[in-house]
Formats: C-alpha cells, sequence, structure tokens
C-alpha cells in the first residue's frame, strides 16, 4: 500500500502541473482583467457550514474527526466556503464583491464506486451582493471568454432556471414531485414513465423533459403554457437574458428546463459548461444563481444575492491536450553552473546565486559533481537545459550554449 496513493487519489507529475498550471495562471488573469480578486478559504470546515442546510448532501463530504464535539470535513465545494467567508467579513460594504479562486475540493464518492476520484482542482467566480439579469450577463460573458482565450474549440453552455422548473414542477403531488423533478434531473425517461401519475401529470412531466433546445423554441413553448405570474416573470427575465447575450457575444447557447443540479442551494438560473473531447461532450464546469445561500452564514440571517460557477481544471487539461495552447514540456533549466573542481564549488555557488539574482526569472541547476564532462553534456542535453557553464575557482565562467 506504501507504494501508491490511496484508491481516489493521484500524483501529477511536473508536466501535468507546468500544464495545469499554464491553464490556472491563464484563468486568473482573465478574472483579474474583469475586475475579480482572489480569495482564499479553508480546506477544513464545520460539517454544518458544508451541507448548507442539507442543500449538499452529508454523504458527498469527506468527514473528519471531531473537534469541540462538532464535526468537521474536506470542502466538496468552493462556494459555501467564500459565501461564508464574505458574508461575515465583506457584508459592510453595498457595492458587488467580485471574487475568484483556484483551489482542490473532496468528494466523497456514491456507495459502490470504490476508487473513483475522491480530489478535484477547480478555478472559478463568486459574485455576491449582485442580482438581477446585468450580473447573471456578466458570468456568462466571462464564461465564453475563458473558452475563448483558453483555446476550448467546442463548447456550449447549457442553461436551466430553478425557479421557473420548480414552477412547472407545481402542479404534480408532494409525494410525487421529488421522484418526478429526480427522474428530469437525471435524464431518466424509462423510470418517469413508470410513476405512477395520471395521463395529463405524465404529458406535463415528459413535456418538462423534453424541454430543452434552441432559445427561441423553448421561450415560445413556455409563452404558449399557462403559467402563474411568477413563472411568466421568470420567462420575461429568461428573454431578456437570451436577446442580451444575442446582442453582445457568440455563444453557443442551449435552453434546458429539465437541468437541475445535484447541488441544492440554486435558485435561479443554472448552467452547466460542456467541451466536446474524445468524440463526446464532458462537463467542464457548472454554476449559477444562489440568493438564498447567503442568509444562512450572515450573522442577522440577511438575504443577499449571489451567482457564480467553477471550472473543473483536470476536464479543462483533457479538452486542450489535443490542441496547439498547452506546453508540451516543462520550463526549460536555463543554466547549468559546473565547478571545474573540489576547490571552485564555492565560486560555482557564488556564480549560481549571481544567477539566479537577475530581474529575470532564470532558472538555474548546480551540478553535484557526479558525472564527467560527457555525461554532463548528455544530462543538459535529456533534460533541454540551454547553457553550460564551468566556473573555475577564480569565479570566471567559461559558457557553452546547447
Amino acid at each position: 500500500m506504501i507504494h501508491q496513493p490511496p484508491a481516489g487519489a493521484r500524483d501529477l507529475l511536473p508536466l501535468e502541473v507546468a500544464q495545469k498550471s499554464w491553464i490556472n495562471d491563464r484563468l486568473q488573469e482573465i478574472f483579474s482583467r474583469w475586475g475579480y480578486q482572489r480569495i482564499v478559504t479553508s480546506t477544513i470546515e464545520w460539517l454544518e457550514t458544508l451541507v448548507a442546510k442539507q442543500a449538499i448532501e452529508p454523504e458527498k463530504i469527506i468527514q473528519l474527526q471531531q473537534q469541540q464535539g462538532a464535526a468537521l470535513g474536506l470542502r466538496p465545494d468552493l462556494t459555501a466556503s467564500i459565501a461564508r467567508a464574505a458574508v461575515t467579513k465583506m457584508s459592510n460594504s453595498n457595492y458587488p464583491q467580485r471574487l475568484c479562486y483556484r483551489a482542490n475540493i473532496f468528494r466523497n464518492p456514491p456507495s459502490g464506486y470504490h476508487g473513483r476520484q475522491l480530489e478535484f482542482f477547480q478555478a472559478g467566480v463568486e459574485l455576491l451582493f449582485a442580482g438581477g439579469n446585468l450580473a447573471d450577463l456578466e458570468i456568462l460573458l466571462l464564461i465564453a471568454d475563458c473558452l475563448e482565450k483558453l483555446g476550448v474549440n467546442q463548447w456550449q453552455i447549457v442553461l436551466g432556471e430553478v425557479g421557473l422548473t420548480q414552477s412547472l414542477l407545481a402542479p404534480f403531488p408532494a409525494s410525487l414531485r421529488q421522484q418526478v423533478r429526480h427522474c428530469i434531473a437525471n435524464l431518466d425517461r424509462v423510470g418517469l414513465e413508470k410513476l405512477s401519475l395520471s395521463e395529463e401529470l405524465l404529458d406535463r412531466a415528459l413535456f418538462i423533459f423534453d424541454l430543452r433546445g434552441d432559445p427561441a423554441t423553448v421561450l415560445t413553448k413556455l409563452n404558449n403554457l399557462s403559467l402563474p405570474a411568477s413563472g411568466q416573470k421568470i420567462v420575461g427575465n429568461l428573454q431578456f437574458l437570451c436577446e442580451l447575450l444575442s446582442q453582445t457575444a457568440t455563444i453557443p447557447l442551449t435552453l434546458d428546463l429539465s437541468l437541475l443540479q445535484s447541488i441544492d442551494y440554486y435558485s435561479g438560473i443554472t448552467f452547466k459548461i460542456l467541451g466536446y473531447t474524445n468524440q463526446q461532450w464532458q462537463i467542464l464546469g457548472q454554476g449559477g444563481r444562489y440568493d438564498q445561500l447567503l442568509e444562512i452564514y450572515h450573522p442577522q440571517g440577511e438575504s443577499l444575492p449571489g451567482i457564480g460557477f467553477a471550472l473543473n481544471i483536470e476536464a479543462l487539461h483533457a479538452c486542450l491536450l489535443s490542441t496547439s495552447g498547452l506546453p508540451k514540456e516543462t520550463p526549460p533549466v536555463d543554466w547549468l553552473v559546473i565547478p571545474e573542481n573540489d576547490q571552485a564549488i564555492s565560486a560555482a555557488i557564488l556564480y549560481a546565486q549571481k544567477l539566479r539574482n537577475s530581474k529575470h526569472l532564470v532558472r538555474v541547476e548546480l551540478d553535484l559533481g557526479t558525472s564527467d564532462r560527457a555525461n554532463i553534456r548528455a544530462y543538459a542535453h535529456d533534460c533541454n537545459i540551454l547553457h553550460l557553464a564551468w566556473v573555475d575557482t577564480e569565479g570566471q565562467a567559461k559558457i557553452e550554449y546547447l
């Protein structure tokens, strides 16, 4: 067992680290250009914080030993932690808070899935204390900017609306509503057809199940429905949002009113970000609006709006492997400094330090005296080292360019 990481965990070797750092660095630069500031929250939280009043199932959380009589856990996402930090330490401002992050998260796999991945790496943003269509629009435009600047070739956003879907589910008996919701969320048409529903309710359930496609077509179907005033208002907001998107960007957008996230704190628009790789669509990220989440953590229970998204770095990495953007090798070492003999060791160390103190980033290795000149040159060639510096006892270097 000591030769392998635990089931569900894995090691990242230097090239993969360099490639994922390339992705992360570009995302953070884009976030910064949009005015988002990086926040770092604790990896360990109180279990009560993480479950967010049962919006997140406790079974998904890797729980740790109890402390002060309460359970601890590893964060399964960043939103709850950032919401807690923001409303307790940053809510004295009336202005929107634009926060971004890059971090690891941990999720317990479902029962029977031993060995499934436990640790994930995410980058994302939270736009807090801002509601309305313009905040929603900013998040969707930011996603598009990220994917385009990373060089993702084929992608799309699948957009749903939790409040509207709940309104469409309202006619179902309370005893069956959760089962209908589960079948729709998991695209289980067979399971949906097996539920004890009247013909009228089954038709409605299948209508919701198939309520996805081009935004204009879906919105036309919705406008033909008899909806309560609250539902009509949501449809109007969706229509306005889709019009704004079409006027400001070219975003491949699918409207899907069957879209329901497994995390249950979303309250408005919700979305999944898909990328096409290995001849199939895979989820690159997800997010949505969560206007009831922040009040859970607010000391006075004040309700504040929020919206955000998280991008899965592993999925982005897989999607970009076939493109030309990712580094194909680790950054080269600029210099290998070699003492000519044992008496030149101190001079070589000082020479290497002088190179490292350059105002520019310079990667410098010191030869540890274990090889002859032929082996040193072979090592430098294999490791793509750019320069050799042979240092004598006087600190003078003979430079060799490779």
